[in-house]
C-alpha cells in the first residue's frame, strides 16, 4: 500500500499540487486512510528520489529542481539506517562471493593492514529488469564476521541491520567519470573504454570505523544522483 500512496504522492507533486512542502503526517494519513508507519514509508520512498528535503521540526520541503524522465537516487538518504545509494527492490546477479587478503593496494586505499581478512562482493544489479549498476565491495570480516549467501543476493545492509545491529554512520563518497576497464566491459556486456559515472564510497559504522568499501559503476540511462547539504559556512 505504500507504494502505491508513494506514487501518488510524486503524481501529485509533479503536477503542482504540493507547490511548498508536504502536508504533515496527520493530514496524509487521513487523506490515504492509511496508518502513520504507512506513510512514513510511502515518504521515505518519495525522498529516495530527490523530490524532498527534509527540515527538522519543519517538515518535507519539495526540492526546487524537479528532473522529468530521470532515474534519480538520494545520496543524503544514505546517512539513514537500513538505507542504501540504490532504489529499493534491485534484483542481483552475484558474479563472485569469496574472502580473501587485502593487497598492498587495497591496504593504502582503506588504510588497514596488509592481510586484512575480507569479504569479497562483486554482483550486477538489475532494476526493472534492466542492468543498473556493476558493484564491487569488500567487507572486514573484523567487523563482519558472518556474511551470508542470501544476504549477498538481496541486501547486505538489511542483513548487518538485523545481525549486527550495524548501518552507516558516515561515508565517504568519491563521484567520478570512467572508462571501463576490460573486465567490467566483459563483465556488464559493455564497450570497452566506454564512459560512465563512478562512485567508490568508503563506509564508516560508530566510532568511525571502517565497514566497508565499495566501487559502484552505474549503467541505468538517464540516471541523476541528488545531494542536500546544510549548514555550510560561506566563504
Amino acid at each position: 500500500m505504500y507504494r502505491e500512496i508513494a506514487t501518488k504522492l510524486v503524481n501529485a507533486i509533479q503536477d503542482g499540487q504540493f507547490e511548498t512542502k508536504l502536508p504533515t503526517e496527520a493530514q496524509l494519513m487521513e487523506r490515504f486512510h492509511a496508518s502513520r508507519n504507512t506513510i512514513r514509508k510511502a515518504i521515505d520512498l518519495v525522498y529516495q528520489q530527490g523530490l524532498l528535503r527534509r527540515v527538522q521540526g519543519s517538515g518535507y520541503f519539495i526540492t526546487n529542481i524537479q528532473l522529468k524522465h530521470k532515474t534519480v537516487v538520494n545520496l543524503s538518504a544514505r546517512s539513514m539506517l537500513n538505507s542504501n545509494l540504490h532504489p529499493r527492490d534491485l534484483e542481483s546477479k552475484v558474479l563472485t562471493f569469496d574472502t580473501i587478503h587485502g593487497d598492498t593496494a587495497l591496504s593504502r586505499q582503506l588504510g588497514i593492514p596488509v592481510d586484512e581478512e575480507l569479504y569479497r562482493v562483486i554482483r550486477l544489479r538489475y532494476w526493472h529488469n534492466q542492468l543498473y549498476c556493476l558493484e564491487k565491495a569488500y567487507y572486514l570480516r573484523s567487523v563482519v564476521p558472518y556474511l551470508s549467501t542470501e544476504a549477498v543476493n538481496s541486501s547486505i545492509w538489511d542483513f548487518l541491520s538485523e545481525a549486527y545491529g550495524i548501518g552507516i554512520a558516515n561515508s565517504d563518497d568519491y563521484l567520478s567519470l570512467t572508462n571501463l576497464s576490460t573486465e567490467e566491459s566483459q563483465l556488464m556486456g559493455l564497450d570497452h573504454g566506454a564512459t560512465y559515472m563512478a562512485l567508490d564510497s568508503c563506509n564508516y559504522y560508530k566510532n568511525n570505523g571502517l565497514l566497508d568499501f565499495s566501487h559502484t559503476v552505474f549503467a541505468y540511462p538517464d540516471l541523476a544522483l541528488y545531494f542536500h547539504t546544510t549548514n555550510l559556512a560561506n566563504n
